[in-house]
């Protein structure tokens, strides 16, 4: 078994569905679940790579998420659909009409932890996100991953805005 995210295509995949998308990602990360699950749900642990300014978590299935996160700082509120530590986290992801999101959105964000020997395989699934938001999601979503596996191996986080460029153009084909 690798050591890393090598052997699974770290952009992700990305899948149409008309007006929107669902975009995968998988990551075999060298951690257990129960640290990924702390980094994926702690106010404490999203504040570096999840960008979080504030976030309010009440984890039980019914509950609520209200944070505020990525570099765009969007205020995303929504309701707990899963919540099994520390395998299945599912959550409501309702961002409010913004210049750049002039529809808002109303998607769910689910993050899927398996162990797997030493490691853990961390799928994280963004559905019904619109088509529009995903072409920016693919290589956004792919830098905080990025972040989040830096920030558990204890390594100096990828900057955003260099990482996101490069990313957008070599891997997702964006062009400068």
């Amino acid at each position: 078994m690798k050591n890393d995210s090598a052997s699974f295509d770290r952009k992700g995949q990305v899948t149409l569905e008309g007006d929107h998308a669902t975009i995968v990602f998988k990551r075999m990360l060298r951690h257990k679940p129960q640290n990924i699950w702390n980094a994926i749900t702690k106010p404490e642990e999203l504040k570096e790579w999840l960008f979080c300014s504030s976030a309010k978590i009440d984890g039980r299935p019914g509950g609520s998420i209200d944070m505020i996160s990525g570099p765009s700082q969007f205020h995303i509120t929504g309701k707990i659909l899963t919540w099994d530590p520390p395998h299945k986290y599912e959550h409501e992801w309702n961002v409010a009409p913004r210049e750049e999101m002039p529809k808002g959105e109303s998607a769910t964000f689910l993050y899927e932890l398996k162990p797997m020997g030493d490691h853990t395989l961390l799928t994280v699934t963004y559905k019904r996100i619109s088509s529009q938001t995903a072409r920016g999601f693919a290589p956004g979503g792919h830098v905080l991953l990025d972040r989040l596996e830096a920030q558990l191996d204890k390594q100096p986080l990828p900057g955003w805005m260099p990482r996101f460029m490069d990313l957008a153009e070599q891997e997702y084909g964006w062009k400068k």
